[in-house]
Order: structure tokens, then sequence, then C-alpha cells
């Protein structure tokens, strides 16, 4: 098991949303660690925001287990490309598109290009999300409100919506929740009201899409040491990030990836409407 860093982390300071290159310590998303065994060979998986952070963790691992993919992002060129590189280095076909999925025709062509050029689409992971850090409910603006709601939830529903009439039976969504969705930070007013929607939202379409056997299933993470640390919160936050739970620390990407892998299996075929928690040993109810 890697031994990995706990806080007090050094004083470090973003914008938004942040970049993987500036993190210390840097992030591990399966790099060198995660080693496949081609529990998804053959698949077509879209995953979003995966140019860092769990994303990233997701494409690395879904690609040493054998499937091609189609990364969708924003605007983070460069953490997108070195993200298709480690794809490519496993044989595997990836297809890169920035754009903001805020935007319902831009999530319908986000699907329409991995049909056309990964043939379909097997498996769908919304990851994509947004937040911010506010102390006050005066603080947060109706543009900001809006803004979270549109990314972290509209845009989930536009990506199912286009993805499910092209996937087959077997085929799986999987969503990123979060330990908010339960226990809201007070100070994550937007974000967690979000992610509470997120697991509502898992659960009804999971059920609704049963008889097309199609699953739905959802991994909330804990503190999980991403570029969203260092560019939304106080820095007294991220210096300590991760020290409330037992494990004592932040988890790295790359811990959550195997829950991605076993949800997209097809041999997971019973699991569906349901969450897997990676909290660093702190319960989940």
């Amino acid at each position: 098991m890697p031994n990995y860093p706990k806080p007090p982390y050094p004083t470090q300071r973003q914008s938004m949303p942040g970049s993987t290159a500036k993190m210390d310590p840097r992030p591990d998303h399966g790099e060198s660690s995660y080693k496949g065994s081609g529990r998804l060979q053959g698949k077509r998986a879209i995953v979003t925001g995966g140019d860092s952070g769990i994303g990233r963790a997701v494409a690395i691992a879904f690609a040493r287990e054998g499937a091609d993919l189609l990364i969708a992002y924003l605007d983070e060129h460069e953490d997108a490309k070195e993200v298709a590189a480690f794809v490519e280095a496993e044989g595997r076909k990836v297809v890169l598109v920035d754009g903001d999925i805020r935007s319902a025709d831009h999530c319908r062509r986000i699907v329409d290009r991995a049909v056309r050029e990964l043939g379909g689409v097997d498996i769908l992971v919304n990851n994509a999300a947004h937040q911010a850090t506010f102390k006050d409910l005066s603080g947060i603006s109706d543009e900001e409100w809006r803004l979270t709601f549109d990314l972290n939830i509209y845009a989930m529903f536009f990506l199912a919506k286009a993805a499910v009439p092209n996937m087959k039976p077997g085929s799986a969504i999987i969503n990123t929740a979060s330990v908010n969705a339960d226990m809201p930070n007070p100070t994550l007013l937007a974000y967690a009201t979000t992610k509470g929607a997120i697991q509502n939202f898992t659960g009804g379409l999971a059920q609704m899409l049963a008889e097309k056997d199609i699953r739905v299933n959802a991994v909330a993470p804990g503190p999980i040491w991403t570029p969203l640390i260092p560019s939304t919160m106080p820095e007294e936050a991220v210096k300590n990030f991760g020290k409330q739970v037992p494990m004592k620390r932040a988890g790295q990407p790359a811990e959550l990836a195997t829950a991605y892998v076993m949800l997209a299996d097809p041999l997971s075929s019973c699991t569906s409407g349901t969450t897997v928690a990676v909290t660093g040993g702190k319960p989940f109810i």
C-alpha cells in the first residue's frame, strides 16, 4: 500500500479550477500504481471532468482495464493531453472534447462524438463538478447558485438523456456524488445541495432503467486531494484537509478508481441504485 501524505500540507492557493501540476503534494491518479486485468475490455466510456482529479484517475484505470475513452473537459487542454497519452499508451482509443457541459447541445455533441468515433457508449461517468466556499448565505450570488446546479445536476441529466438511447443492455451510468449528500458542509451549501440531488437522481434513474438492463450507481467521495481543494477552499482548510476522517488524511484520486471500475464491470450485474462511499473510514449513512 502506498505511503500517502498526511496533513498538514504545504500552504497553497490557486485560482479556479486549479492545476494538478501546481499541487503540493502532487495527487496520485494511478499513473504508476494502477494495474489492469481486462475487466472492461472493449467497452466505450465517456468520462466528464476527465482531465484532472477523480476523472483522470478513472480514465487511466478504465484504459488499463481495456476501455476506449471519450474525455470531456472545459478548457484545460494540457491536462487533457496528458491523460490522453496515458490512454494511448495502453493501446486504447481516446477522443478529447472540450466545452461547457452546462449546454444541453454540447452534452448531446459529446454523446454523438462517442457514438461516431468510438462506435457506441457502454459507460457514462458523470464526474465534472463545481464547488465554491461561502461562510454566509448572503455571499452566494444567484449566478453562483445557478452555475452549481447547471454544472453538477443539469448536465448529468442532459448527458444521461442523450446516452441512454445509445446504450445496450449491460451498460452502466456512474455518477459522482459526495459525503456532502448526507452530511452537508454548510460552507459548501450549493455544492452539497446538488450532491443530495445527484444521489436522489441516481436512485430514481436506476429504477427507471432497470427494465432496459442499464445500471445506475454513484460514488460518494469523502475528502479527496484534487485541484478543486486549493482552488476553492481557504488556505487553513487546505492545510488540514482530510484530517477529520479516521485515516487522518485526504484520499488520493487513485484510491477511488477501483470503485468506478467495480461499478462499470459487467460482473456487477445486480448492483444498481446504490452509492459506494470512499471516505477514509468515516461511516456513510
